[in-house]
C-alpha cells in the first residue's frame, strides 16, 4: 500500500476576504491553506510563522513601506528558497509583473483565471517550476533579457572588495559588523561604501539595499 501524498502547503495573501474566501474553496483539495493574510506586516509573520511550499500573493497590499507583495517576498528571506511565491493580481501592467518576478516570485497569474488553473499553477510551482499567465511570459522575457546584461554592467564598475560590503550593508550588517566579517577597519568600510553608492549613483544606504533587492543580489 503506498503512502498519500503529502499535501501543498499554502498560505494566502490578499486585502479582500471575500477574495480569499473564494479562492480557498477554489482550490483542490490537495493544497492545504494554513493561514491567510491582509497586509504586508500580516503576510510575513504568517509565511515567517508556517514556512508553507507556496503563498499566493497579492501584488498591491496595504501596509508596510508601501511597496506590497515585493516588500512581503523581502522580508521573508529568511524561509527562502523552501517557500515559493505566486503572484495573483488583477494587474497585467509590465511594471508590476517585472517587479515581482525581480523581487524573487516564481510565477504570475491574473485573478481572471480558474480555480483548477490556479491549483495547477500551485502545484507547479511548488515542484519548482515558473508560471505565467500567457501574455505576462513575454514582459518577464523581454526585461530579463536586457536586464541580467544591465546588472553585468553595473557589477563590473565594482572591486570584489566593493561586492562583498554592498553585499553586507545591502543586508542590513552595520559598518562594525561588516569590519569585523570580512578583517577590515572601520574607515576602511565606510570608504568603500562611499565608493559603491558613487558608481552606482546612489544616495544611501536605503536605495542600496533597494537597488540589490531589486537585482535579486542578497
Amino acid at each position: 500500500m503506498t503512502e498519500a501524498a503529502q499535501p501543498i502547503r499554502v498560505v494566502v495573501v490578499d486585502d479582500h476576504a471575500i477574495f480569499r474566501s473564494g479562492l480557498k474553496a477554489d482550490l483542490d483539495p490537495d493544497l492545504l491553506v494554513l493561514a491567510e493574510a491582509a497586509t504586508v506586516e500580516e503576510a510575513v509573520a504568517e509565511v515567517v510563522r508556517h514556512q508553507p511550499d507556496v503563498v499566493l500573493l497579492d501584488v498591491h497590499l496595504p501596509g508596510g513601506r508601501g511597496q506590497g507583495g515585493r516588500e512581503v517576498i523581502a522580508g521573508c528571506a529568511a524561509v527562502m528558497p523552501g517557500t515559493k511565491f505566486l503572484a495573483l493580481s488583477v494587474s497585467d501592467a509590465a511594471e508590476d509583473v517585472v517587479a515581482v518576478i525581480r523581487a524573487g516570485a516564481r510565477g504570475y497569474v491574473t485573478k481572471s483565471i480558474s480555480g483548477a488553473e490556479i491549483s495547477d499553477a500551485v502545484r507547479r510551482v511548488a515542484g519548482g517550476d515558473a508560471v505565467f499567465s500567457p501574455r505576462l511570459a513575454g514582459f518577464v522575457l523581454d526585461a530579463f533579457g536586457t536586464a541580467e546584461v544591465a546588472v553585468e554592467d553595473e557589477l563590473d564598475r565594482l572591486s570584489a572588495r566593493e561586492l562583498e560590503v554592498m553585499r553586507l550593508i545591502a543586508r542590513g550588517y552595520s559598518y562594525k559588523e561588516v569590519a569585523k566579517a570580512l578583517f577590515i577597519s572601520i574607515k576602511t568600510v565606510e570608504s568603500h561604501v562611499s565608493a559603491v553608492l558613487r558608481k552606482l549613483q546612489l544616495s544611501s544606504r536605503h536605495e542600496l539595499t533597494r537597488w540589490a533587492a531589486d537585482r535579486r543580489l542578497l
